[in-house]
């Protein structure tokens, strides 16, 4: 929607499931095919946005010849498009995309890599379009921007789950938490991660974390998990 809300035409939308094509490309106004086959040769260029492990399998049942294509994973290193065609590349939108939720794009960082100066400025255009917040990244880069995301992101909001699952079971609403997840990842924005840290691991409260594993019997995973973590945000002088 970005890329259309810039000027740009998307011409066609693939995808393996006629339900998932269907909806994408009436929203983008365009065509779509479920054959890959069917898939047009005429696009300036090709924005393959699949899971990381049938990337290659898509690629390799496309004849596209000479035309830029990229991929946009955070993991997968930008030569494994090579054998595809002999203009590519990485358009890696470094956030988290939910089909259901609508943002801002204008500040993700957009991190691009190419296999020639003339791909990377096309690539700078077109994120340029759409993101104040364009970055050159390699993949060796990209690759622990995408491990130190999984920390930043996803593991968060697995914490979230149950610490939900936790309040359900008292029958308290997950709602009394957020004004408390809004600032902890506020306060980073302005402080180092480790300066923010707060909670009876950093300060040493025994007492109270001993209290908080008992109430975790009921929990053998959760308690696994609050043990390890507490004991690596402990301050180096109490290990």
């Amino acid at each position: 929607m970005a890329l259309i809300d810039a000027g740009n035409e998307i011409l066609q939308v693939y995808s393996k499931t006629e339900k998932s094509a269907s909806i994408l490309a009436k929203k983008l106004k365009t065509n779509f095919t479920t054959g890959i086959s069917k898939v047009e040769t005429n696009a300036d260029l090709y924005i393959t946005a699949v899971s990381d492990d049938i990337v290659l399998q898509i690629l390799n049942s496309l004849d596209l010849k000479d035309k830029f294509i990229v991929h946009t994973s955070g993991f997968l290193p930008m030569d494994i498009l090579r054998q595809s065609s002999e203009n590519y590349g990485v358009f890696y939108p470094l956030q988290t995309f939910s089909k259901l939720r609508n943002m801002d794009i204008k500040t993700v960082p957009i991190c691009i890599e190419a296999n020639s100066v003339d791909n990377l400025n096309k690539l700078k255009s077109i994120a340029g379009q759409i993101s104040t917040n364009v970055r050159e990244i390699n993949s060796a880069q990209r690759k622990k921007i995408h491990l130190a995301a999984v920390f930043a992101s996803n593991f968060p909001n697995f914490m979230y789950s149950i610490a939900d699952k936790l309040l359900g079971d008292s029958n308290i609403d997950f709602d009394i938490l957020k004004p408390l997840i809004k600032e902890t990842a506020e306060k980073v924005q302005d402080m180092k991660p480790a300066e923010a840290q707060t909670g009876p691991a950093v300060r040493g409260d025994e007492n109270i974390m001993l209290t908080h594993l008992e109430m975790l019997k009921d929990y053998p995973a959760y308690k696994k998990l609050y043990q390890i973590i507490s004991e690596e945000i402990k301050p180096a002088t109490s290990k």
